[in-house]
């Protein structure tokens, strides 16, 4: 399941976390760094280094927003969510087909993270950039995201995927992975399904009785399905 979660960042958080990164000098480094065996020979960008003062700043805002976004809630469902990182693509620049690892090791500590989702947050608008689509491969087919800055695509770190070549401009984005509390994307593409349904029925004053009974409904599959 692909998710995309419009607005995830406002106007001024989008300029503050810009800024710091048009300012970051050297903790720009090549995006290899982190890149394991599949992924190295593939990628070609440049990257925040995790540790650095300016990762760590614009984290806070990131984290803070996801946290506090609804629509992101409910499809990621997170039991833990890796420190998200930030990475830019100029003119020649891509990250050929690859998958994602499956663990994650934070750079600061604390406990690994299994990565059941992938997030994007576009930190440019596609006008500003040629080519830098994400493509995501599944069952279906391929499906491109070059959203609004600001706007995030959630999508299983299942996914092949890639990022197409730069061949005008600079794609600034940030991503980061998810462990969710429903490992299983048809489970939490259910859920998903019937959070939205019931915000609707709430929306709209639908019989009390039926929607208590959904809500019920929901949860006690989230017991059932959950690892925490």
């Amino acid at each position: 399941m692909l998710i995309r979660i419009p607005e995830v960042l406002d106007q001024h958080e989008l300029t503050l976390i810009n800024d710091k990164l048009a300012n970051a000098g050297s903790a720009w480094v090549d995006g290899r760094v982190t890149a394991g065996y599949q992924g190295a020979p593939v990628k070609l960008n440049q990257q925040i280094d995790e540790r650095s003062s300016v990762a760590l700043e614009c984290q806070k805002i990131v984290l803070a927003a996801v946290e506090g976004h609804s629509l992101f809630i409910s499809g990621a469902l997170p039991n833990a969510v890796y420190p998200p990182m930030f990475n830019r693509y100029s003119e020649g620049m891509t990250f050929g087909a690859h998958i994602d690892g499956s663990i994650r090791f934070p750079p600061m500590g604390g406990r690994k993270i299994r990565t059941d989702l992938s997030a994007t947050l576009f930190l440019t608008d596609p006008d500003e950039y040629d080519g830098g689509e994400l493509e995501i491969q599944d069952t279906y087919g391929v499906h491109r995201a070059k959203f609004a800055a600001g706007d995030l695509v959630l999508y299983p770190a299942t996914s092949l995927h890639q990022v197409t070549p730069i061949t005008r401009g600079v794609r600034t984005a940030c991503f980061f992975w998810v462990e969710s509390l429903v490992r299983d994307d048809a489970q939490r593409a259910l859920l998903f399904d019937m959070d939205n349904a019931i915000q609707t029925l709430n929306a709209s004053d639908a019989d009390p009785v039926a929607r208590r009974t959904l809500i019920g409904v929901y949860h006690n599959l989230i017991r059932q399905w959950a690892n925490t």
